[in-house]
């Protein structure tokens, strides 16, 4: 048996699969925001699945994210070479919005009484220029312990080169101060850029004694229940980790939950012949975009949480798919500012109390509601019926925002659909667009419980290729996680011109690299032969400040192997910026990907489905955008033929979610029963 289950803003989803009957099943209950695991436990009573069966067990978190945006960390005090106490203070010069009146600068997480000193140097070399002063570290471990400090963070300058001082002062804390929770910056990137790294170390501090306990805490609830210790957490660069990797270094599942969404989009893209796809979740608090390219979600080292126009957010410098979020999940609530401006989220209902149709004490109205008004969503049939929305109650939260623009309640709903939508689609094309990608070559791949019922109108405005709706799309990413590998990133910073470099050093550099990252998968339990290795470079013109990352071919480089690169790197470069140069080129991170693959579970063949007779569930009134309001026939997805053209407008309903089909297109369930939307040529 092998389990994934993820934590959601408004639900928690698992999903199952039985290896020796191919059976998969999925169930979803609400999210316990107390107590994440008592929602995970819940979810193994309610699938009735034996525990003590399990081979794998992965799991995706919110507590990380969490931890950070509710500033409910550790204490935590930070070391670093002396007169650099105040990085975190300084920051970037540039602004997310170079006049936004209103910008706030980001207040650092940790106090500078509590940001020490400690003399020793490194120059950018990784040459020793003074040792470490180790009666600094003691005496900064003396104040920690008046000021009830929890834990440490440690980044001295240009440790990526050489990390002897931070490797000792390490040492030095976990024999002196065996209760502090420690983080060397190095011990978790030697990639360059010293705000960056510092910041992230102390990230990774903050939340650390947090989410040792909740692993920890889980771990004995799993026990209990008799689980062998095959556990696992997802972590932002798309692959596994264990818990026991996971309590050193938490700051790498920051975005836990969203990439394993993305995952399975890659490989559902893979199941269909679509190697570009474009992942779409819409949860209960946010929605999510990221881009697959040929198979490949984009790695990002550039990642900040709490990033918006007027607040500059605070980097964290760990691998992670390039996710775009955006406060319009179905539980986000709509607000009237005092312009008299219509907005969607960031505030979210969540699951307690949820919006205001569930009955649960909500009372602001969210685009749950909205949808509910619109006729999208079966009042009677949310979550398989389990839960039974108030129609009434969700038509009361609009009649403010229908006075407040004298409208009637159905306009007021609309508004805000309309809202979300455009919302939605300025957060697919800042993945796409704005990355020199054309939405035309994309397939649109929407999840989530609220993904499908937006879907169509996003692909009717982007002109995506299609838009898939897979099997189960409320608890798709947790099924995403069934599709993940053990993974390791190393990423190392040499500034080297490819000119001036052999492939025989690059190979060498590499294939450290690859000791390293084998030696640490084969302490997670990864089979030998399992382990599989991608390279990447970050590579730029000389005298540029950012980079372009390319490919590596695996293995000894052939002489010729460089000048293949930079032919490589110009190709890059011009589809990103629009144009190369005839200047030298900088090599500046060497990234490597090591996978432990394990055994994945395999898409199942839909049964033969019925006929739209069959499927047929009756007609309401639904709006469709600028058709208006249309009296829509309603069908039972798991009923729907395979291979049939059924023309809009349509809704397709489903325990975990809701398919909302156009007039202008046409949708057919195919084989392995998903759903494929496509517009109808006029």
């Amino acid at each position: 048996m092998r389990i994934a289950t993820d934590i959601g803003g408004t639900f928690t989803d698992l999903t199952f699969l039985d290896e020796e009957s191919g059976r998969l099943g999925v169930t979803k209950v609400p999210t316990t925001p107390a107590n994440f695991a008592e929602g995970v436990i819940a979810s193994l009573h309610k699938a009735q699945i034996e525990p003590g069966q399990s081979s794998f067990f992965v799991h995706g978190s919110t507590v990380v994210i969490n931890a950070l945006t509710e500033r409910n960390g550790a204490k935590t005090a930070l070391l670093t070479t002396q007169g650099f106490r105040d990085v975190l203070e300084i920051g970037r010069a540039n602004r997310p919005d170079l006049y936004n009146l209103y910008y706030v600068k980001p207040k650092p997480f940790v106090p500078r009484n509590l940001r020490l000193e400690v003399r020793g140097r490194m120059n950018f070399r990784g040459e020793e220029l003074e040792p470490l002063h180790e009666e600094d570290v003691q005496a900064a471990l003396d104040l920690c312990r008046r000021e009830g400090v929890q834990a440490v963070a440690i980044c001295f300058l240009h440790s990526y080169a050489n990390p002897a001082h931070e490797a000792r002062c390490a040492e030095l804390i976990r024999q002196l101060a065996p209760e502090l929770a420690v983080t060397a910056s190095s011990e978790l990137t030697q990639e360059w850029r010293e705000f960056e790294r510092t910041n992230t170390a102390v990230l990774n501090s903050f939340v650390q004694p947090t989410v040792q306990r909740y692993l920890g805490s889980l771990e004995n609830q799993l026990a209990g229940l008799g689980m062998k210790r095959v556990y696992h957490i997802m972590q932002s660069n798309g692959g596994t980790a264990t818990f026991e990797r996971g309590k050193q270094a938490p700051i790498y599942a920051v975005e836990s939950g969203p990439v394993a969404g993305v995952i399975g989009a890659a490989r559902l893209g893979e199941l269909i012949g679509e190697p570009n796809v474009i992942a779409f979740d819409v949860g209960g608090t946010t929605a999510k975009t990221s881009l697959i390219k040929d198979g490949k979600p984009r790695i990002t080292t550039e990642y900040k949480i709490e990033w918006r126009r007027d607040f500059a957010g605070y980097p964290i410098l760990a691998p992670t798919i390039d996710i775009v979020e955006i406060g319009a999940g179905g539980g986000s609530i709509a607000w009237v500012d005092e312009a008299g401006s219509l907005h969607i989220g960031p505030q979210s209902a969540g699951a307690d109390p949820g919006p205001v149709c569930y009955g649960l004490g909500g009372e602001q109205p969210t685009v749950t509601d909205a949808n509910v008004v619109a006729g999208r969503i079966n009042p009677d049939y949310f979550l398989g019926g389990e839960i039974r929305l108030n129609l009434e109650r969700a038509r009361q939260s609009m009649q403010p925002i229908a006075d407040r623009f004298q409208c009637s309640i159905e306009e007021a709903a609309i508004g805000i659909i309309r809202l979300a939508d455009a919302s939605m689609i300025n957060a697919i094309k800042l993945v796409s667009v704005r990355r020199g990608h054309d939405p035309r070559d994309f397939v649109l791949t929407a999840f989530g419980g609220g993904g499908p019922m937006h879907a169509a109108a996003l692909a009717r405005e982007l002109r995506v290729k299609k838009v898939v709706i897979p099997t189960e799309p409320g608890v798709f990413s947790a099924w995403g996680m069934l599709m993940t590998d053990l993974r390791q990133d190393l990423i190392r910073t040499s500034i080297r011109r490819t000119d001036r470099m052999t492939s025989a050093e690059l190979s060498a550099l590499f294939s450290e690299m690859e000791g390293r990252a084998s030696e640490d998968l084969r302490e997670q339990g990864a089979d030998a032969g399992a382990i599989r290795f991608q390279r990447f470079a970050d590579m730029r013109y000389k005298g540029q400040e950012h980079t372009v990352k390319v490919p590596i071919p695996i293995g000894e480089l052939n002489p010729t192997g460089l000048a293949d690169i930079d032919d490589q790197f110009h190709r890059l470069h011009e589809q990103a910026y629009s144009f190369r140069l005839q200047a030298p080129i900088e090599l500046v991170n060497y990234h490597l990907t090591a996978f432990g693959v394990v055994a994945k579970a395999e898409m199942q063949r839909a049964d033969a489905g019925g006929s739209l007779q069959q499927a047929a569930k009756g007609s309401r009134r639904v709006y469709f955008d600028d058709f208006g309001y249309e009296q829509t026939p309603v069908y039972e997805r798991a009923r729907l033929p395979l291979n049939k053209p059924i023309p809009g407008p349509l809704v397709i309903e489903e325990p975990t979610s809701t398919t909302v089909v156009f007039p202008d297109q046409t949708l057919h369930r195919d084989e392995f029963g998903l759903l494929h939307i496509e517009q109808v040529t006029p």
